[in-house]
């Protein structure tokens, strides 16, 4: 679970230390991020932890208060960098086909454009991507080393794509990866889980909706559609 929280009374490094160190005892909490900077802290944590008992391990020289969600910030306006994305790999598949157009020719090329955009964006703030990743991703939470390794392995997926190498092989290892992702996608958003999606890295902070569902189910159809 995630809670972000505004905190005042911070004056220097070594609060902003203390502070992170304090919550980071509270049982159940697995992570903490703390800005002296913003004045705020984000905290991680296996079951909910209550703005209280934070305040409580703070004592009274901080003060601790919950940030409340902007609501006028829509779910489209959230992901409208993830759209435009798509908007531009659809043009960039259709220029691709535009003298031999072909249904086959179209998903490879989709597939390609889309895996090699998505490894860019990952890699532009690649030292957080693998615990953001990890977060939600099975396979990712058990071998640290495969989360790490991601970007890179989309990489390599649109590249072979994009030059029509062993496509059935390659569509199999995309089902695969994508089927492994899908599942902590459905678990995120059905235990109703506010994390970030990691799709795009996490410069671009997308949060977790139906919209990274629904895009991992696109590129699984289409893996299927190469392999049948």
């Amino acid at each position: 679970m995630k809670k972000s929280l505004s905190i005042s009374g911070m004056t220097c490094g070594n609060c902003e230390n203390h502070v992170r160190e304090k919550i980071a005892t509270i049982k159940g909490v697995t992570e903490v991020l703390v800005s002296l900077k913003n004045g705020n802290a984000v905290v991680y944590s296996k079951n909910e932890i209550t703005d209280d008992s934070i305040q409580n391990i703070l004592g009274d020289k901080y003060s601790v208060s919950n940030i409340k969600k902007i609501k006028n910030k829509s779910k489209i306006r959230e992901l409208k960098p993830l759209f435009l994305i798509f908007a531009y790999i659809i043009f960039g598949t259709f220029y691709l086909n535009k003298n031999d157009f072909s249904l086959e020719k179209a998903m490879i090329n989709f597939m390609g454009l889309f895996f090699i955009t998505f490894s860019f964006f990952k890699l532009i703030d690649y030292s957080t991507f693998p615990l953001s990743f990890s977060r939600y991703d099975p396979l990712a939470k058990k071998i640290f080393l495969y989360a790490k390794l991601y970007p890179f392995l989309e990489l390599i997926l649109g590249i072979c794509f994009l030059f029509n190498w062993k496509i059935n092989i390659v569509s199999f290892i995309t089902f695969c990866v994508l089927t492994i992702t899908t599942f902590g996608v459905v678990k995120a958003l059905f235990n109703k889980k506010e994390i970030e999606c990691a799709c795009l890295g996490t410069s671009m902070k997308l949060p977790m909706t139906e919209a990274t569902l629904l895009e991992n189910i696109v590129m699984i159809s289409m893996a299927l559609f190469l392999l049948i």
